[in-house]
């Protein structure tokens, strides 16, 4: 099996073919691949959520406008990093843009090394955020394997308790709490108690887990 990464791609969306064509060969001169788009609604329909990118978006359009896109991708839950471009937008524009996430909002005419600087940064955290969101599937996939049991006493480690506390709590014996913490330690792949912490009290797996108990 290939451990190939997919490549990288750059949306455009600019309802203007001279723009697209332009920021297409600025683009492409870095070796990026460009995809681009005279409408939102032809993104939304080719856009392919398996590969890292970001994206570049006009802000205003006919029919959907970019401040449209970005609230209909949000409520896709998808996420990419948007980097806004535009000759009209004001204040009001751009700081509906920054609330709802945008990483950038560049106005027209920009400095194509800067606009090419930004869209290298987006890239790289589109890539490390899908790399976390791997890493946290893989950690809740660990947990999920846990029993009930071992989940509490993993609910107990985090919070601090002891192996004599946990065998109060629980009004189990202590070699029971031993053998299920060397069982905890090996399905969640640790090597050590500060290992195991680190992994679990990450928030997003803390609040979805270990808060239910």
């Amino acid at each position: 099996m290939s451990s190939k990464k997919p490549d990288a791609l750059v949306y455009l969306v600019d309802d203007e073919f001279a723009v697209r064509d332009s920021l297409s060969l600025l683009i492409e001169s870095t070796g990026q691949t460009v995809r681009s788009f005279e409408s939102a609604e032809a993104f939304l329909k080719n856009y392919d959520s398996k590969q890292p990118g970001c994206l570049l978006l006009d802000v205003r359009m006919p029919s959907m406008s970019g401040l449209e896109l970005q609230d209909e991708l949000l409520r896709r839950e998808i996420s990419i990093p948007i980097i806004f471009i535009s000759g009209h937008a004001g204040i009001p524009d751009s700081a509906k843009a920054f609330r709802a996430g945008a990483v950038d909002f560049l106005e027209k005419p920009f400095d194509n090394e800067t606009l090419l600087e930004r869209i290298k940064e987006a890239i790289k955290k589109d890539i490390a955020n899908r790399e976390q969101f791997i890493e946290h599937r893989q950690i809740q996939n660990r947990l999920d394997h846990l029993t009930v049991r071992e989940q509490e006493v993993l609910s107990l480690i985090v919070r601090g308790h002891h192996n004599k506390e946990m065998a109060r709590i629980l009004d189990i014996s202590n070699r029971t709490v031993e053998a299920h913490r060397a069982s905890i330690m090996e399905k969640m792949h640790a090597n050590s108690l500060a290992e195991l912490m680190l992994t679990v009290t990450l928030p997003e797996i803390l609040n979805d887990n270990l808060h239910r108990n």
